[in-house]
């Protein structure tokens, strides 16, 4: 693994599941993080695991959809960090609805947390990045649902649908400030949240789907978070790397 030492990342929803997977990587690679979530405790929680590693790490909560809480979500990485270098935006919500029954406030909820909020974070961020003055990584969370549809996710797939489309547009934005900006895109994830999300007879259906056979992992799209962190991906922008064990390849 590549070190990432000297670097400082941010990561949002960075208490549990994904979050806590990609913060605990990054520390690993030797990077410095903020953890940031809407539940403080948990985000503390991670830190302290990572403070436990002799790694720094520092919390805060943040509401992504509100931008005066993402701004104080910079400053509080650069005042207690000292710079930022990486930025990932994995807060997201992933609520089941079918759009007969769909509410308004359903709808706006989704779209605002994990699009909005996105574009909030990474607005942010790019000041701090360009002061630091290095190569800037901007790594955003998709999902397999943005590139192909979910029965009862439409507000969900909208909105990875529109990270993605979000990526590709920042990503020539920002190439001439050398920061990169690419997305990941996990298929299911094998997870508390899953289990309670799908009947079993539908995870058995999209596995005869799934080329590799078995849900994505946290730790698969951890690694891939490091990965796309690292000088090794620097040849890297624009793009949507699929986490899925082939489901999508068709």
């Amino acid at each position: 693994m590549e070190s990432l030492s000297h670097k400082t990342a941010i990561v949002t929803g960075g208490g549990r599941g994904i979050g806590r997977e990609i913060c605990l990587k990054l520390a690993m690679a030797g990077a410095d993080v903020l953890v940031a979530d809407i539940d403080l405790a948990a985000a503390q929680g991670v830190a302290a695991e990572i403070n436990s590693l002799n790694n720094r790490s520092a919390a805060c909560r943040v509401d992504v959809t509100s931008k005066q809480a993402v701004l104080s979500m910079v400053e509080t990485c650069v005042n207690t960090l000292g710079r930022l270098d990486i930025l990932v935006n994995n807060a997201g919500v992933f609520p089941i609805a079918p759009l007969a029954t769909m509410s308004e406030s359903d709808w706006d909820r989704v779209i605002a947390v994990n699009l909005k909020g996105v574009f909030l974070c990474c607005q942010a961020a790019l000041p701090a990045m360009r002061q630091a003055n290095a190569a800037g990584r901007i790594i955003n969370m998709a999902s397999v649902s943005g590139l192909v549809g979910a029965v009862g996710f439409t507000h969900y797939a909208a909105s990875k649908a529109g990270v993605i489309g979000f990526t590709r547009a920042l990503a020539r934005e920002v190439a001439s400030m050398n920061i990169t900006v690419n997305a990941i895109a996990p298929g299911i994830v094998d997870n508390e949240m899953t289990a309670q999300t799908f009947p079993k007879f539908a995870l058995d259906q999209y596995l005869t789907q799934v080329p590799l056979r078995r849900l994505t992992l946290a730790e698969d799209v951890a690694e891939m978070v490091v990965f796309l962190a690292s000088s090794g991906a620097s040849y890297l922008t624009g793009q949507t790397i699929a986490v899925d064990g082939g489901y999508t390849m068709h």
